[in-house]
């Protein structure tokens, strides 16, 4: 038979509590320091899309002022767009023509004239900017500094009647207009579905966007449709979310703000500093006694001794008169009195922790800004072959995410309504007409956008790189030549014409390899063996 259980019975003394001993245990997560660092830093917890229409103004305007203001930021922007971009993004077509009656010559010669189209509509500001200033690889570098200052970058697509096209003296309709990310309202209306100037329907998907334009002198509010019936694209809207909820986006200088302010701030002080040093470079001190001297012999009552003093300090004064000294643009120093000194100070400003602490804030602002130490400084003091190698190989996903994300929708979308109206038109021949184009509008209209090659430090060292997986089977000419910014089909066409150029005029082609030291094409074992011969 189990005994009962009993509940012991403890006597605690008024204001106290029953504990075991045992000490707290000590948390996982935010364990403080002693001083409280982690305390003393206050945080809330607040949706990330509440959190960008609460600062998004403020932060907008301080980003485009420190941009207009800093030469280094300057810089840093157009580092940005050369490593994204470069001159332009090169299109290279990748339309699914299966199940469409294409064989791959067919496919081949209309992806050639979609490509040749292009450039000639791309790079004609008439044609392709509704205000008839911009060519698209300008837009597109315009859209990435509005991302920069803003977060975000913002266009509609627009299409100009035959009446207006003759006015102008214009073959296409299709026209990109940039809006500034600032024109589209920050206005919320949760029970409307609208959010930061973007209307959602109740699956969460953007269906018009609010600007406010200026007409004839007038601020007008608008709603473009993201879409058109046909669901064609009709608003650009890039930016890089967030969180799953973001619709607008946020300065990417908005992290560094504080880092670059303080960098700013320890400039300034350290020439203010050195200037006042500069100032005060040269001294003269003496040993002559002051004014407290003169009063203590005064209180003496000693008239004698006073005369001998007054008569000794009148004699230095009058020798010292005699002499001078000018630190202009033709310095002298003539004797100087008993007693005296002149030294000469140097500037002890900045002192030997700036450099440390000044390379610290930029190795920051480098990181936030997505570019390399160097590329953001242009210090490579302590830059060696294989860091900035490394630095190069671990900043260039980054520059590729961002190429894909943020500007190659700058010309995918404005591309997608050129290739459209260029079909519909008749002026690119598709089997089938513009019926069979519309009903496959999206995997004809896919294409990549190639941009600049990735940095080296060693162009003898890539290119040995690049052979060897040639030789080794690990790549293809495609891939390579993607990594260096061309178009595989527009090297391949140049080096048939040029090797083809050669050939016709009874000249060595220079693409052909001379495997074995000898003619063009032939082995190593032809030569060792028509040598023998000999």
């Amino acid at each position: 038979m189990e005994e009962p259980l009993t509940k012991p019975r403890i006597r605690v003394p008024a204001g106290r509590a029953v504990h075991d001993g045992a000490q707290a245990r000590p948390r996982a997560y935010l364990r403080d320091t002693r001083s409280g660092v982690i305390a003393a830093r206050p945080a809330y917890l607040r949706e990330h899309r509440d959190e960008v229409r609460r600062v998004w103004d403020r932060t907008a305007a301080l980003a485009m002022d420190l941009i207009q203001n800093s030469g280094r930021l300057k810089g840093a922007c157009d580092q940005i767009l050369a490593d994204t971009v470069g001159t332009e993004l090169t299109l290279n077509p990748q339309p699914d023509l299966s199940g469409l009656g294409y064989d791959d010559k067919e496919r081949a010669d209309f992806i050639a004239l979609v490509k040749k189209r292009w450039k000639m509509w791309a790079w004609n500001a008439a044609e392709c900017d509704l205000r008839g200033k911009l060519t698209v690889p300008q837009m597109a570098d315009i859209g990435l500094r509005w991302w920069i200052a803003f977060g975000e970058s913002t266009g509609v697509i627009s299409y100009m009647d035959r009446g207006q096209r003759r006015r102008y003296g214009i073959a296409s309709g299709t026209k990109m207009l940039l809006v500034p990310p600032s024109r589209l309202v920050r206005e919320t209306r949760e029970l409307e579905g609208l959010h930061q100037g973007i209307f959602h329907d109740e699956n969460g998907r953007a269906t018009h966007y609010r600007f406010r334009t200026r007409e004839t002198g007038l601020s007008i509010t608008r709603d473009y449709a993201a879409r058109d019936r046909e669901g064609r694209t009709l608003v650009l809207h890039a930016f890089d979310p967030m969180d799953a909820t973001d619709v607008r986006g946020i300065s990417l200088l908005a992290p560094a703000f504080r880092r670059h302010i303080q960098h700013e701030i320890l400039d300034d002080a350290t020439l203010q500093m050195a200037v006042l040093q500069t100032i005060f470079a040269i001294t003269l001190t003496s040993d002559a006694p002051s004014k407290d001297a003169f009063e203590a012999m005064a209180a003496l009552n000693d008239e004698a001794l006073e005369g001998e003093f007054v008569d000794y300090m009148s004699a230095r004064l009058e020798k010292a008169a005699e002499s001078s000294i000018n630190v202009s643009g033709d310095p002298t120093v003539s004797h100087l009195a008993p007693g005296e000194n002149l030294s000469f100070e140097t500037a002890k400003i900045p002192g030997g922790e700036y450099l440390p602490f000044a390379k610290a804030l930029s190795r920051d602002m480098a990181r936030a800004l997505g570019v390399t130490y160097g590329g953001l400084t242009m210090d490579y003091s302590d830059a060696t072959y294989s860091s900035v190698r490394m630095e190069t190989s671990a900043l260039w996903p980054v520059v590729l995410r961002r190429r894909e994300r943020i500007a190659a929708p700058h010309y995918q979308v404005p591309y997608e309504g050129f290739l459209d109206e260029e079909i519909g038109e008749g002026r690119i021949p598709f089997k089938g007409g513009y019926e069979a184009f519309a009903a496959n509008r999206e995997r004809i209209s896919w294409a990549l956008w190639q941009g600049p090659a990735k940095p080296t430090a060693d162009d003898g060292k890539a290119a040995k790189a690049t052979s060897e997986r040639l030789a080794n089977g690990t790549t293809t000419l495609a891939h390579e030549c993607a990594e260096m910014g061309l178009d595989p089909d527009e090297v391949f066409e140049q080096r048939l014409m040029e090797h083809q150029r050669y050939v016709d005029a009874g000249m060595p082609s220079p693409f052909v390899r001379n495997v074995g030291g000898g003619q063009p094409g032939r082995s190593g074992e032809e030569d060792d063996q028509e040598r023998a011969e000999r």
